[in-house]
């Protein structure tokens, strides 16, 4: 199975939150740390917006930020808000009908399996895990230069 560069993106967005918790994320700053663009990065926010994990805050001062705690937010969450479909095979799809064997079919039953393997170890992980496996994220991101540069609030 291959997830969506939207996937991919997302995670990297609710990374970057996560080891920025000292002030609001923007998306100018978090397009140049993985050097995307702004417009792919907003079209990405709003399925973590419309499921809760990345809130946003309007103004001048605005940005975004975690919607709950790195440590509730599962991989698996992620990918349930931005991935589209989990078909493995057609057999997964509408069309399954076609096929003669779609009640009796023991590929479907396995590629099932493994989809649901897939899930679990997903829910496994969560946001802070990933952020917690590289302690110089801050550093790798650019976030340190960006609080160093802020002006005191």
């Amino acid at each position: 199975m291959r997830l969506t560069r939207q996937t991919n993106y997302a995670m990297r967005i609710l990374m970057y939150c996560a080891a920025n918790t000292e002030r609001l994320s923007r998306i100018p700053e978090i397009a140049a740390a993985y050097s995307v663009s702004e417009l792919f990065l907003f079209k990405i926010l709003q399925p973590l917006v419309e499921n809760g994990l990345i809130e946003t805050v309007r103004g001048r001062n605005g940005g975004v930020r975690l919607g709950r705690a790195a440590e509730s937010i599962s991989l698996f969450d992620v990918v349930r808000a931005t991935e589209e479909s989990f078909g493995m095979a057609e057999c997964f799809e509408n069309d399954a009908a076609e096929c003669p064997l779609v009640d009796s079919c023991a590929l479907n039953s396995a590629l099932r399996e493994a989809l649901n393997a897939f899930f679990a170890v997903l829910s496994r992980y969560t946001i802070a895990d990933l952020v917690a496996a590289r302690p110089n994220v801050r550093h790798l991101l650019g976030i340190d230069m960006l609080v160093q540069r802020a002006p005191a609030a």
